[in-house]
């Protein structure tokens, strides 16, 4: 796991760089919108879900800038979600990242309105022609985008989230709300990887169920972190699902029962590679890291 660990932080400073160069600089009067933009974009993240549309575009034979192209904007609704999420009408974090939150460095409204302006540049990036790729593939891969972060896919989550006390607290609910809240951005990651990589029928059902699968278990390791996680090392607060009394994994399965659970998905996942072969190893690694994910 050294050296899959050594490959992402590799990869995050890549992507780091290229991100960069998609993300708008502005010296005039508005100026304060893209520095605000800027500070929460960059200097921090796994960069889990670009990580996927690159891995899985590579592994399929495709490497060319439209990909990365492509994980800048889905990194970019990534980011605004978190700063939404960051401000005091929803978890009122004041540490993202190990540094302030955006609300926090400036103030509420200019939290709002960077959440707003990254997530409308991310299809300002998806609407800007891409050299090779076919306009009905790049009008596609745009249409799932939203999809994937709106109401049938993060934002529903969210809601389903925040109305939590008024449904039945199951394992089918918990598993919905996060299908939908963490699981739709990672499997719009894989999915858009494999549509730019040309994958066949086969290739893509079996992604198509990676990615479900990953999409969980990320939020069972979120889950089981916010228990026993460190604050330093996570560079956010811990334990505040339970101190506001939220459904998760952890509370519907118990401890050792979210891991278990993690431990079942996590094989699963990888025994959705098969047909790959060695070439989708990249990705079985990415599976024990988000199982042994510190932060």
């Amino acid at each position: 796991m050294s050296d899959f660990k050594f490959e992402i932080t590799e990869f995050a400073r890549r992507f780091e760089g290229r991100f960069d160069g998609y993300l708008p600089r502005s010296e005039g009067l508005n100026a304060r919108i893209a520095a605000a933009m800027r500070y929460t974009a960059l200097g921090g993240g796994k960069r889990l879900r670009p990580y996927f549309v690159i891995t899985v575009a590579k592994m399929l034979g495709y490497d060319d800038e439209p990909a990365w192209r492509v994980a800048a904007a889905l990194e970019c609704v990534h980011v605004y979600s978190l700063v939404h999420d960051d401000l005091p009408c929803m978890d009122n974090d004041d540490v993202r990242r190990g540094k302030p939150t955006v609300h926090r460095q400036w103030d509420e409204a200019t939290a709002v309105l960077t959440g707003d302006a990254l997530l409308t540049h991310a299809f300002e990036l998806m609407c800007t022609p891409m050299d090779g790729v076919d306009p009905v593939l790049q009008l596609a891969l745009s249409a799932e985008l939203a999809m994937r972060s709106g109401e049938a896919g993060m934002i529903g989550g969210q809601m389903i989230d925040l109305s939590m006390d008024e449904l039945d607290q199951t394992e089918k609910t918990i598993t919905t709300l996060q299908d939908l809240k963490t699981g739709a951005l990672i499997h719009y990651a894989i999915s858009a990887g494999a549509r730019l990589g040309g994958a066949s029928k086969a290739q893509y059902n079996a992604l198509s169920r990676y990615a479900r699968r990953v999409g969980l278990l990320f939020q069972i390791t979120d889950d089981l972190l916010d228990v026993e996680g460190n604050a330093h090392v996570m560079g956010k607060a811990a334990g505040k699902d339970n101190d506001h009394g939220k459904a998760t994994f952890v509370t519907i399965l118990g401890l050792d029962g979210a891991k278990a659970r993690a431990r079942e998905i996590s094989k699963a996942a990888i025994a959705d590679m098969d047909i790959f072969g060695a070439n989708a190893d990249p990705l079985r690694h990415a599976v024990q890291f988000v199982l042994e994910r510190r932060a």
